[in-house]
């Protein structure tokens, strides 16, 4: 018994020790192809960035992600969660410098605008632990949506537009982050209009009671974060919790949501200061290579390949 107590406590440890020594740090380019444009179009790559929840000195996480300009996306997506810190506005932008100079669009998380605070792990395995909400002090998300603006990027929250990428139409929509309830769907819906190739939604947490109206709608496809893929995952189970009411099976990943749309969740790229571990569930960001619906592809509703960070080129 002794034995079996102390290989299990030195099981733990290495799990712990890999946890928050390596795999939180294993930055990862997740890829994907999904059949979701309109016939004829022409393919568009979409880099789709999410929860950052940057600290100011996370230099390696900053160059990992300003490489991530090499792969030369049409569009990059923030779904939000870049702050972990008040002081943290200058690592995200030169994190994500590079990229601010292509087309890009976004919407905020709650950690855009209130900073973590410690609390209990074991409670987001309850249900109503994780309806209870704990916020920390205000972050300078004001900061932050300045300068991506200027920039260029556009600010989706409650907007709807029709944008130019890679020459091609898409009109694009997006609500403030549901988990906060700051959602707001009343003042995009309706059926987007125009002859876009693609109807994209945005949105922080993939919540159903917003995931629903977009597909009523007629989008095509939403992307979100937040759950950060599980964070921890157990092989062969997957995700014990996704932190919202999205069922386990979407915690990261594309997959279908009613007989039209397409789901993409980003497991993100950092976790709360409080709780720094991944298992089997490295931090990412994800190329989506978009095409005309109808189109054969692999497996599209897993990543068609991954790649770690010495193979971003």
């Amino acid at each position: 018994m002794k034995r079996l107590v102390t290989g299990t406590a030195a099981l733990g440890a290495a799990t712990l020790g890999y946890a928050v020594g390596f795999e939180r740090r294993h930055w990862t380019l997740r890829t994907a192809e999904l059949p979701v444009l309109a016939p004829g179009a022409r393919p568009i790559r979409i880099l789709h960035v999410s929860d950052l929840h940057m600290l100011p000195g996370q230099e390696s996480k900053q160059r990992w992600v300003a490489a991530l300009d090499r792969l030369e996306p049409d569009l990059v997506v923030n779904t939000g969660d870049n702050l972990a810190h008040p002081k943290a506005v200058p690592s995200v932008l030169r994190a994500l410098g590079p990229l601010l100079a292509r087309p890009g669009v976004f919407v905020f998380g709650s950690n855009d605008y209130y900073a973590p605070k410690p609390k209990n792990p074991a409670r987001y395995l309850m249900p109503r632990g994780r309806k209870k909400r704990i916020h920390g002090r205000h972050l300078p998300w004001r900061d932050l949506r300045a300068a991506f603006i200027e920039r260029g990027w556009l600010d989706l929250t409650h907007v709807r537009r029709l944008v130019s990428i890679a020459g091609q139409e898409v009109f694009a929509a997006g609500v403030d982050d549901p988990h906060l309830h700051r959602d707001r769907y009343g003042d995009i819906a309706g059926r987007p209009g125009g002859g876009a190739v693609l109807r994209l939604g945005i949105t922080h947490s993939p919540e159903p009671r917003v995931l629903d109206p977009f597909a009523t709608d007629g989008y095509d496809l939403v992307l979100a974060g937040h759950t950060h893929g599980g964070q921890l995952r157990v092989p062969g189970i997957g995700a014990l919790v996704t932190n919202c009411e999205l069922d386990r099976s979407r915690a990261r990943g594309a997959s279908r949501w009613g007989a039209h749309m397409w789901l993409h969740v980003s497991a993100g790229l950092g976790t709360s200061p409080y709780a720094p571990v991944r298992f089997a569930c490295p931090p990412e960001a994800s190329l989506l290579t978009l095409v005309p619906r109808g189109t054969r592809v692999p497996n599209p509703q897993k990543p068609a390949r991954r790649q770690a960070p010495s193979d971003v080129r």
